[in-house]
C-alpha cells in the first residue's frame, strides 16, 4: 500500500471527521497546518506508550488535536471534547441510518396495533419525526 492509499484509508475510517473533536476534515490538506481542514495521521496509542504503526492504532486527528494530544490517552482528549467514540465510517453511518427507519417502522407499526385509533395520532407523530408514514393500514 502507497503512502497516499494508507492516508485514504485512515481519513475514511472515521468518514474525514477528527476521531478527537469530531471536526471535518479536508483530504487534500494533508500536515498543511493553518488550512482549513488539515490534519495529520494520530496514533491512538502514542507510540512513545508502546504503540504502532499499524492501521487499527492510526486515526486523523485535526492538528490541533493531534499536537494537545501528545502521549495523553485517546479516551482522556476525546472526554475534554465531550466525545466519547471515533466518528463511524461512511459504511457504518449508512447500516445504523438503514436500521433506525426499520426500527421507526416497526415500532410505529406497534404502537398502532396497541393502542387503536390513538395509536394512529401517535404513529403521524413518530412517522413526521422519522419522515415515513407510520399510519396503520386498515
Amino acid at each position: 500500500m502507497n503512502n497516499r492509499q494508507k492516508l485514504k484509508k485512515v481519513y475514511d475510517r472515521t468518514n474525514g471527521y477528527c476521531h478527537i473533536c469530531h471536526k471535518k476534515l479536508s483530504l487534500c490538506n494533508y500536515g498543511i497546518l493553518g488550512l482549513k481542514g488539515a490534519w495529520h495521521i494520530e496514533h491512538s496509542k502514542a507510540k512513545a506508550n508502546g504503540g504502532s504503526d499499524h492501521l487499527n492504532n492510526l486515526y486523523a486527528a485535526c492538528i490541533e488535536c493531534n499536537f494537545k494530544k501528545g502521549t495523553k490517552s485517546t479516551r482522556t482528549m476525546r472526554r475534554r471534547n465531550s466525545v466519547s467514540r471515533a466518528p463511524y465510517n461512511k459504511e457504518k453511518r449508512e447500516a445504523i441510518k438503514n436500521g433506525n427507519t426499520v426500527f421507526g417502522m416497526l415500532t410505529g407499526g406497534a404502537i398502532g396495533s396497541l393502542f387503536g385509533p390513538g395509536g394512529v395520532i401517535i404513529c403521524s407523530v413518530l412517522g413526521e419525526l422519522l419522515g415515513e408514514d407510520l399510519s396503520p393500514k386498515r
